[in-house]
């Protein structure tokens, strides 16, 4: 009796492209934003308390904003692949012997042989013929498919939670150690969040951790620097 030995499916770190890039976006987002507004304010000379609902007010108003972007982004998308899935639709439907010729002359172009070609496109889209020219035509695939309301949920929720580490630093320090003290956690943030995000992508870990950290330095210095030369002049 011949046992079908089941293969475990192998993962790749394309699959995670979608959620990875709006969850990153979001974190690193919510942390530069954050601390850079409340480091602005800060400069400009305020209370405490002010500090504090600024940064509040910040985080509410940037993770609505994110969730917005993202799901209007990556819905117009999702409306574009949708429209060319229905134009494919319609000439397999009209024309299929083209869209045979079509196909084999992909899998041509990537190296099989002419006659190979043929027999892999007429097997393939007696298989599934919208999907193998999806796939191999258009670049739509189910992994990476757009899908607006997982992408604006991932953003928002990740804005949050890099909002509230600036907001929790203002929370425990004294408003004359406030600058110092946002800035240097924000950075330890930033650092980790772009190690994390690279060790997820399968990227090198200090390339991900520098990026990320050098242009969150970069806007928390120039918004300290306006919010110093606004608080002066009033």
């Amino acid at each position: 009796m011949n046992r079908v030995i089941r293969h475990p499916a192998e993962t790749h770190n394309s699959s995670r492209v979608g959620w990875l890039r709006a969850a990153v976006l979001g974190a690193n987002d919510g942390i530069v934003s954050t601390a850079s507004l409340l480091i602005g304010v800060a400069a400009a000379s305020t209370t405490h308390s002010t500090l504090i609902v600024t940064g509040i007010a910040g985080l509410v108003a940037g993770a609505m904003s994110m969730a917005a972007g993202e799901y209007v982004s990556v819905h117009s998308q999702a409306d574009t692949e949708r429209a060319d899935l229905i134009k494919e639709k319609k000439e397999l439907e009209t024309k299929p012997e083209a869209e045979h010729r079509e196909l084999a002359r992909i899998y041509a172009g990537r190296g099989l042989e002419p006659d190979l070609a043929r027999q892999v496109a007429i097997q393939l889209m007696a298989h599934d013929a919208l999907g193998s020219h999806a796939r191999d035509e258009l670049g739509i695939s189910k992994e990476l498919s757009a899908k607006p309301l997982s992408a604006a949920f991932a953003s928002a929720t990740s804005f949050i939670v890099g909002a509230a580490l600036p907001v929790a630093v203002t929370l425990m320090v004294a408003l004359e150690n406030v600058i110092l003290w946002i800035s240097i956690m924000s950075l330890v943030f930033l650092a980790v969040l772009g190690a994390v995000a690279a060790k997820a992508g399968g990227a090198p870990l200090l390339a991900g951790a520098w990026r990320v950290t050098f242009w969150g330095a970069l806007a928390m210095i120039i918004t300290a620097l306006v919010g110093r030369l606004f608080g002066a002049v009033v």
